[in-house]
């Protein structure tokens, strides 16, 4: 958890930053909590395939694969959209699982569930480490979140964001802009 002034993938202000990447550096200490977040997801049944957007989902994405064993891929953005590169597709009437990181507001989350329903398959839900979501999201497309640990950060619009926060400088820890 790192504290500051972010502004997170979405547009969002917040005073705090969960770096999930930091922890998955960490194969042997991130396993207990993959592990864990694996048996949750066991509820879903019959999964035939995980999907995870680019950057932050794909290690979560392939480390939950691992244990499940399941076909593991990632969409990443071209253009500024996700879209299915280097030969991956998802099939038509497949069981998908959106496996992420960190929701905060479900806009990746949302985008892959949108090349699913492109692909004719059948979006089982969502999961990941941290869910962030505040209520905000906690149903996307009537779909719940299945979390290893849900955190409540405040998040703020532009316009709304306190001036305590206004005083420190501005980090954009996220993937989703990077050139």
């Amino acid at each position: 958890m790192l504290d500051g002034h972010f502004v997170l993938s979405s547009g969002l202000h917040s005073p705090a930053y969960v770096q999930c990447a930091k922890l998955l550096s960490f194969p042997n200490k991130s396993n207990k909590f993959t592990k864990s977040l694996a048996i949750k997801i066991k509820k879903f049944k019959n999964i035939d395939l995980i999907l995870s957007p680019a950057m932050g989902g794909i290690v979560i994405g392939y480390e939950i694969g691992r244990v499940l064993k399941k076909e593991t891929i990632f969409c990443e953005r071209v253009d500024g959209n996700f879209k299915l590169r280097r030969g991956f597709n998802i099939k038509k009437k497949s069981r998908v699982l959106i496996i992420e990181d960190v929701i905060t507001t479900g806009k990746s989350s949302l985008e892959c569930a949108k090349l699913i329903k492109k692909s004719g398959a059948i979006l089982l839900g969502f999961a990941c480490l941290i869910d962030r979501s505040n209520k905000q999201s906690l149903k996307i497309k009537g779909k719940k979140i299945v979390s290893q640990v849900k955190l409540i950060i405040p998040t703020f619009k532009e316009k709304d964001v306190p001036f305590t926060l206004k005083k420190i400088p501005i980090t954009k820890p996220g993937s989703r802009f990077l050139k």
